[in-house]
């Protein structure tokens, strides 16, 4: 106890008060945030809204909402025509990750560092990052240039970001392996493709299911979005007709519930497939 009367905690004597070190690199993250917030509010205070009030906004989105999923019906098309156009647009995300695993698996065996060269490894991931810092519309974009706005350069720009995706997931759960499988194979004179088949695919393949199956759902959704801004057809063109064209709330409404099923029927099947996988 100290002489004023004041008890001092247990172990709370000889120890000193911790100061966070200055760091410049956190610094400039908040000063980043903190400009990015001040920016904001300013714009939301200089907009000019013309006649429109915040709770009239609010008042008109509630009742667009209303519309689109209390009276949602086609207008424009049938049920059979929108199930087809789904199916088209499935089809399209099945078909870029299918062609993204398979450059990827072959790909994300060199850039394992267990299995590859460092230089190789490093060459590959570093293209692969710069390759997912691009967004997929904007692939899609710039291969537009040369094929035109359609389905090949849809499937062309969403393939080549699922193949830097798939890469860095392969890549490292190929990276997780046992290395002494992989010494124990090399010292029996086992040659890469022998390792390759023998222990590094049996040993990963939930894994590689799994961001697969992963990827086809994320591939799913960009595909709806890539069926309006690259007119690649399927539900998702569709969507945009009838929100930008036609303007009908109602259809809008049905192709979203269209949309909301096939998504949820998806994960349904993956949770099975990933269910299936680990009770083996």
């Amino acid at each position: 106890m100290r002489s004023d009367g004041f008890s001092i905690p247990p172990n709370a004597a000889g120890k000193r008060i911790q100061v966070k070190p200055f760091n410049k690199q956190s610094f400039i993250i908040q000063l980043t945030m903190a400009a990015l917030a001040v920016l904001t509010v300013y714009g939301f205070i200089s907009f000019d809204y013309k006649d429109v009030t915040l709770l009239g906004g609010l008042a008109a989105a509630f009742e667009n909402f209303k519309i689109m999923f209390t009276e949602a019906h086609f207008v424009h098309f049938t049920f059979a025509e929108a199930v087809y156009q789904v199916l088209i647009t499935i089809g399209l995300a099945a078909l870029t990750t299918l062609f993204g695993a398979v450059i990827a698996l072959f790909l994300g065996l060199f850039a394992a560092r267990n299995l590859s060269n460092d230089k190789v490894s490093a060459v590959i991931k570093g293209a692969v990052a710069f390759i997912r810092a691009v967004p997929t519309v904007l692939w899609v974009l710039i291969f537009a240039v040369a094929a035109g706005l359609g389905s090949v350069a849809a499937v062309i720009g969403m393939t080549f970001h699922s193949v830097g995706y798939l890469i860095k997931a392969y890549s490292e759960s190929f990276e997780e392996m046992d290395e002494g499988v992989i010494e124990a194979l090399r010292g029996s004179g086992a040659s890469f493709w022998h390792i390759v088949f023998q222990a590094v695919i049996p040993s990963t393949i939930t894994y590689l299911i799994s961001w697969t199956f992963l990827r086809f759902e994320i591939n799913f959704g960009v595909a709806v979005a890539m069926g309006a801004a690259a007119g690649a057809g399927g539900i998702g063109f569709d969507l945009f007709m009838a929100s930008g064209f036609y303007f009908d709330l109602r259809e809008v409404g049905m192709i979203t519930y269209f949309i909301l099923t096939f998504a949820i029927l998806l994960e349904l099947l993956a949770i099975r497939i990933k269910s299936n996988l680990r009770a083996r």
